[in-house]
């Protein structure tokens, strides 16, 4: 986490939706913010979600939640640094009791922070975990985040990507996000590919402060193929993928074996890995940084940046969930916001 924000932070709008009512969302939003003074000195937070509920999370966890959002001095017209967007819960919500009766409420925060977003009265949004369940269980299909904020922005073509912290960070992003086993090869395509790795070029640039990014590809099969012996992907749709994006100034290298490819001698020398599927590069970053790790949606008009972690329905409540991903990732949404002021 940075010590002190930048000149450049001055006025910057966070958005922070506080995700599933009874998960950890709320109660991490305020364990987070409550060193924002410190942190982000520069940046206003608008916190998406019901007022009450916050409140009462917020002492949950020792929070002071009415001297943080700065309400004792409203009616002087003196907001604080954090101010709540109040949306109001569909049902009362109890930690670590889902309610399909809320899943609309949840929606309704991304929604809000999506449309804030796209008019330009966010410079960036934070997004705590939901419960896909509890919203498909309301009515409404839902595969995740990452696909919501393409579909709701109108954006063909997007890229999920985490990444560590640290002075080096491990970024990871993934080809295809959430898909069956079954369906990985046929989804791979050289156009796909060429798009993906523009994407992750043109963002690292121009939100990461990365001029000259070095992306590692992995192959999508055992050994990437074995030189055909175990598969063709890489023959057939990766390498002559890399070799366009190769001719368009992208420096992506590979298809390397995913089993031998995540240690230093290689990632000391990338900005970024691409994987195939989900599984393959994820489980790799998770254990080196889960807990303090992010996920970020490349390619939206927008900067969205997120948790790596689901909503820990049992420890909601309690006290004992870790705030750490979700300071990395307002953390990231400030220095990217800051990046994107300046270019």
């Amino acid at each position: 986490m940075t010590s002190a924000a930048q000149p450049s932070d001055a006025q910057l709008q966070i958005a922070i939706t506080t995700g599933e009512p009874a998960g950890v969302g709320p109660e991490l939003t305020a364990q987070a913010l409550a060193g924002a003074a410190a942190h982000w000195p520069g940046a206003q937070f608008i916190v998406l979600g019901d007022a009450g509920l916050l409140a009462e999370r917020a002492r949950a966890v020792g929070v002071d939640w009415a001297v943080l959002t700065g309400a004792a001095h409203e009616r002087g017209g003196h907001g604080g640094q954090v101010r709540v967007q109040h949306e109001p819960l569909g049902v009362p919500s109890q930690a670590g009791k889902l309610d399909a009766a809320n899943g609309r409420y949840v929606l309704n925060l991304l929604d809000s922070a999506i449309d804030g977003a796209v008019a330009g009265r966010f410079d960036a949004i934070v997004t705590a975990p939901l419960q896909k369940s509890t919203i498909n269980d309301a009515g409404v299909p839902f595969t995740g985040h990452t696909e919501y904020l393409a579909e709701r922005t109108h954006t063909p073509r997007v890229v999920m990507m985490l990444a560590g912290t640290g002075q080096r960070p491990l970024r990871v992003a993934l080809a295809t996000t959430h898909l069956p086993l079954k369906d990985v090869s046929a989804a791979l395509t050289i156009e796909g590919l060429v798009g993906t790795l523009r994407i992750i070029q043109h963002d690292l640039r121009h939100h990461f402060g990365l001029p000259a990014p070095r992306i590692l590809v992995t192959g999508l099969n055992p050994h990437a193929g074995e030189n055909g012996y175990l598969g063709h992907e890489e023959i057939d749709v990766i390498a002559p993928a890399l070799k366009l994006a190769n001719d368009e100034g992208i420096d992506a290298r590979g298809p390397y074996p995913a089993d031998t490819m995540f240690q230093p001698r290689y990632l000391n020398e990338a900005d970024c890995v691409l994987a195939m599927f989900h599984d393959q590069g994820l489980p790799v970053l998770k254990y080196a940084t889960f807990g303090e790790g992010i996920n970020v949606t490349l390619g939206l008009p927008i900067i969205r940046t997120s948790v790596d972690h689901g909503t820990a329905l049992d420890l909601a409540g309690t006290g004992r969930a870790d705030a750490g991903s979700l300071i990395a990732a307002i953390d990231t949404a400030v220095s990217m916001a800051r990046h994107r002021r300046a270019a």
